[in-house]
């Protein structure tokens, strides 16, 4: 294997129409893909008041039960994941006795507010109606139950799951509530936490509150209150679908704030929200805009020509490597799992002056052979700092971008841009004496 056989097996950026012709670097994946289940346990994990009722064979009980043991904010082994395990009668004949069964059990000794049903990836091959059970359940009991589709076989990653788990929310949100107008809520906060950023405390400087944030933390009664909300922040696009949805429902307009890099990009964010609450954020935002683009002109002299291999970052993907290429930087190789079109308005600036390869994520083993060839200064995700020392990359740490929002996130990643760059340039110069 070398580096020259694996790159020819990859597409250019341009020739990309879809993201199922992303190719991967090798036909197996390390450390792989996270399942759905993980991104379901994220998202309930954050729900105070939420049981989450996984619907699945041993190994899919046993691996919940044990991850929540350890974290996702279940708190130890007495906690708020139960499960229902499905032996090969059940998967043959159904689960619905089974079912209703351990159901019953659970309302008898726990006495739940909220359950999601939790299905793995036998119960969708086998097609038993999880969606009408959980309708049957809510109606005996009184209890809402939410049905959440976890099905490895048709995802890239865990993120579905925290997608499908949000969205399923919406039976429990409450109609005819009437609008506070000084209040938002946050959905799609997948990192960090929300309340430790930028962002939220402008906006409570400014007497915002914070209402549902979904998912980060949040209860029953900020979930059904939520079309309360004067407007929703959508802080990833895995919250797109339920903000989509409360505006159809509820009217419920929303703006979508990612961890944007461009400080262009973050005013308009800052000024369409600031429009939904009638706020006067001008001067606060002149400051800061100001302050940042004073950072990127100083700081392009010393990243233009830098060249890089993207990987995994806390960051939008297309968004980031626009920004970075404004800044006079090379991407040679982006890896990622989505393609939002040719037409997107990022991929459009990556291709007017670079057009890089695209690779699948998670496959740091066969890069080695790609560093090689491509010989870039940069790398950005995770990989092995020391490792990367040894072939003359340094690597950009992005830590900590979890909890940050608005201009922070420029100020974080020049910085951080500056150091690489800087050391990068001292590996150069240790290879040449």
């Amino acid at each position: 294997m070398n580096g020259q056989d694996i790159l020819f097996r990859l597409k250019r950026l341009n020739e990309i129409q879809d993201a199922k012709e992303i190719r991967q670097l090798t036909a197996a994946l390390f450390p792989g893909s996270h399942c759905p289940l993980m991104g379901a346990m994220m998202a309930i994990g954050g729900i105070e008041d939420a049981i989450m009722l996984v619907l699945g064979t041993d190994e899919c009980t046993y691996y919940t039960k044990k991850a929540t043991i350890g974290g996702f904010s279940f708190h130890g082994i007495d906690n708020r994941c139960f499960s229902v395990v499905l032996n090969q009668h059940d998967v043959t004949f159904g689960c619905k006795n089974k079912l209703y069964h351990a159901f019953d059990e659970l309302v008898k000794e726990i006495s739940p507010k909220l359950v999601f049903l939790v299905t793995t990836c036998v119960m969708e091959v086998t097609g038993d109606d999880v969606d009408s059970m959980a309708m049957e359940l809510n109606d005996k009991y009184q209890i809402p139950v939410l049905p959440v589709h976890t099905e490895h076989f048709k995802t890239e990653n865990h993120l579905p799951g925290v997608r499908d788990t949000i969205s399923a929310c919406i039976p429990v949100m409450k109609t005819g509530l009437p609008v506070q107008p000084n209040r938002i809520n946050v959905i799609g906060q997948r990192l960090g936490s929300f309340r430790e950023t930028e962002t939220f405390h402008l906006l409570t400087q400014h007497g915002i509150e914070i209402g549902m944030m979904l998912p980060g933390g949040t209860s029953l009664e900020a979930i059904q209150t939520a079309p309360a909300a004067k407007v929703n922040i959508v802080v990833h696009e895995l919250g797109l679908p339920l903000a989509m949805k409360m505006q159809e429902l509820f009217g419920t307009p929303y703006v979508m704030f990612e961890k944007y890099a461009s400080p262009e990009r973050i005013l308009a964010s800052y000024q369409e929200l600031a429009g939904y609450l009638q706020l006067d954020l001008t001067t606060e935002l002149e400051a800061k805009y100001n302050a940042c683009t004073e950072q990127i002109t100083a700081a392009k002299a010393e990243l233009s020509g830098m060249k890089y291999i993207y990987g995994n970052t806390a960051l939008a993907c297309y968004e980031y490597n626009a920004f970075l290429v404004s800044l006079g930087m090379e991407p040679q190789l982006i890896q990622t799992n989505e393609f939002p079109g040719q037409d997107n308005e990022f991929v459009q600036a990556i291709l007017e002056k670079y057009n890089p390869y695209v690779t699948k994520t998670a496959n740091i083993t066969p890069l080695q052979y790609v560093y090689d060839e491509l010989k870039p200064n940069l790398y950005f995700g995770h990989e092995y700092a020391t490792r990367l020392r040894a072939k003359g990359i340094a690597l950009v740490h992005d830590s900590n971008l979890s909890s940050r929002l608005g201009f922070e996130v420029t100020e974080a990643v020049v910085t951080e841009l500056r150091r690489a760059a800087a050391e990068a340039k001292e590996l150069i110069a240790r290879r040449v004496s």
